[in-house]
């Protein structure tokens, strides 16, 4: 669950029962999923200096002592990319984006997954959970809920979410109909946070969509949940071309990320009763 901000817990409080799960440790992403990671071509020009790659993105192998007790919890995010590329084309700015939170995630102690590139595979349209013979959305679905903390990432196309993030939201719904005896949905204590990119505006207006179907299907959303850049209006520069990132948009993805694992963290130790 995942974005900004640090903070101190005491001696006696929740952070010592999450000490005492140390030893806990996410499962494995199921081995038949396909996330391959970002070719070195695609990589954006300002990776940062001694970094290593996590499932396609950059992250820099650094922690901050106010995190290390949070990060034996065993946190573990998941990146998804929505652009409408495949791994196979062109570079994604929306994979720049997602590489900058894994960044942040990675130094606070977070396990950042391969991100999944959602249009390498065949989601069929539906509302399920399984749609039948040829769907992929099934095992997608299992290796996003096995993480803490959703990554959801997409690009702006006509000042909206594109048509791939729309399908994954459209096949989350099934979340309502999968409750257990508390009528909890298995996106429960889970956190979610947003990365967007695009060359127009409409990160806002996206930024809203998301949260809504987000939270709509069991996903908790951290304080500023949202990582965003856009471009000049009418413009043809995207991210993942630029030098470096603003320091406005580090400092967003820097915040996106400590209130994010501050949320998993407390939502790990204490899920919601239902």
């Amino acid at each position: 669950m995942y974005l900004f901000m640090s903070f101190s817990q005491d001696d006696n409080g929740p952070g010592d029962q999450a000490l005492r799960l140390k030893d806990r440790r996410c499962r494995p992403a199921p081995p038949l999923i396909s996330s391959r990671a970002v070719p070195e071509a695609h990589a954006p020009a300002w990776r940062p200096a001694g970094s290593v790659r996590i499932g396609g993105t950059a992250a820099r192998s650094r922690a901050f002592p106010s995190e290390q007790r949070r990060s034996r919890m065993a946190l573990k995010a998941q990146p998804i990319n929505c652009t409408l590329k495949r791994s196979d084309g062109e570079g994604s700015s929306t994979d720049a984006m997602i590489a900058l939170l894994a960044e942040e995630l990675t130094s606070r102690g977070v396990e950042v997954a391969p991100t999944l590139r959602m249009a390498d595979h065949d989601i069929l349209p539906g509302v399920s959970s399984d749609e039948g013979p040829g769907d992929a959305w099934p095992r997608l679905r299992q290796t996003i809920l096995e993480a803490d903390i959703l990554v959801f990432g997409t690009p702006i196309w006509l000042g909206q979410a594109s048509s791939i993030a729309k399908r994954v939201l459209e096949r989350m719904d099934a979340f309502l109909e999968k409750t257990d005896d508390q009528g909890r949905m298995p996106s429960y204590s889970k956190a979610a946070i947003v990365a967007i990119v695009g060359n127009e505006d409409g990160a806002h207006a996206v930024t809203a969509q998301l949260f809504q179907a987000l939270n709509d299907v069991g996903w908790t959303i951290p304080a500023v949940g949202a990582c965003y850049w856009v471009g000049d209006a009418m413009g043809s520069t995207d991210f993942r071309d630029l030098k470096e990132p603003p320091e406005a948009v580090r400092k967003t993805a820097r915040i996106t990320a400590s209130n994010a694992v501050h949320l998993a963290g407390r939502l790990k130790t204490s899920p919601y009763p239902g």
